[in-house]
């Protein structure tokens, strides 16, 4: 596996909070990748599930790799897996699942079963809080809704891939959530995110890929891999005007603390 000189780091300090390294596009390099990956920067990785399968496949990386940990849930696209919340409930008692996603509401791509997505996004956070679990939450043009159950349940974890304004990132940091940032940042076209970044509290931003998609620039198009965290963490530190080193230092404290490992 061919690793960029430019995305080497001599020391870990990279957590990735959101990764999916079940997907089929890492077959046949995942595991070389993987410890690449380790070798060059990223200290830990969570892969998100999407449903009872994908979370099952998760917890088999868990088990293989020692810096490799899962969240188990069922992403408002999969419904139709139909996964039971008791078969949730019994994956995340595995001794490395940090918590319970990727949860949430898309009302890009299905509308018509909003009642639906909030009641099993709904159901899933009510059980990470009896759990004690942080949840790892994705919305994607449901913003409004989103807010609406997390004001109501006040759960612990993430808005991941953060697609908002700065005024509903510090009101979700208002609700002790924190804000994802992925390799977004760095496209021409995030023209809202340096303001959303500015808006967060540095100990309130994690940072992820949603690998092997949103590669950042100029890696755009390319298979994302926890690698290219680098490249966020660069751009993040030039809004914030500090260095490499200290978003990539404050992010992983961050993740650390929010998913106790």
């Amino acid at each position: 596996m061919i690793y960029p000189k430019e995305l080497k780091l001599e020391k870990n300090l990279i957590i990735d909070t959101h990764a999916h390294y079940d997907d089929k596009k890492f077959d046949g390099i995942r595991d070389e990748l993987l410890l690449s990956l380790h070798e060059n920067g990223v200290k830990k990785i969570i892969t998100c599930a999407v449903d009872g399968a994908s979370a099952k496949d998760a917890l088999a990386l868990a088990d293989k790799f020692d810096f490799i940990y899962a969240a188990v849930g069922i992403h408002p696209e999969n419904l139709e897996s139909k996964t039971p919340l008791d078969e949730i409930r019994k994956l995340a008692s595995h001794k490395k699942c940090v918590a319970i996603g990727e949860i949430g509401l898309d009302y890009y791509y299905t509308s018509d079963n909003k009642d639906e997505q909030k009641r099993v996004f709904e159901s899933q956070i009510i059980l990470a809080n009896e759990l004690g679990l942080p949840v790892i939450v994705h919305d994607r043009e449901a913003h409004s809704d989103t807010l609406e159950i997390i004001k109501k349940h006040r759960p612990k974890g993430v808005l991941h891939c953060f697609s908002g304004s700065a005024e509903m990132a510090a009101q979700i940091v208002k609700y002790s959530m924190y804000i994802g940032v992925g390799g977004v940042i760095t496209f021409k076209n995030a023209k809202k995110m340096p303001a959303v970044i500015r808006a967060v509290p540095e100990d309130r931003l994690l940072l992820e890929t949603d690998c092997p998609y949103l590669a950042p620039e100029p890696y755009r198009g390319a298979l994302c891999h926890s690698g290219f965290i680098k490249l966020t963490a660069e751009k993040t530190a030039q809004i914030l005007d500090t260095t490499l080193e200290d978003v990539l230092t404050f992010t992983a404290q961050n993740a650390e603390k929010l998913f106790a490992f």
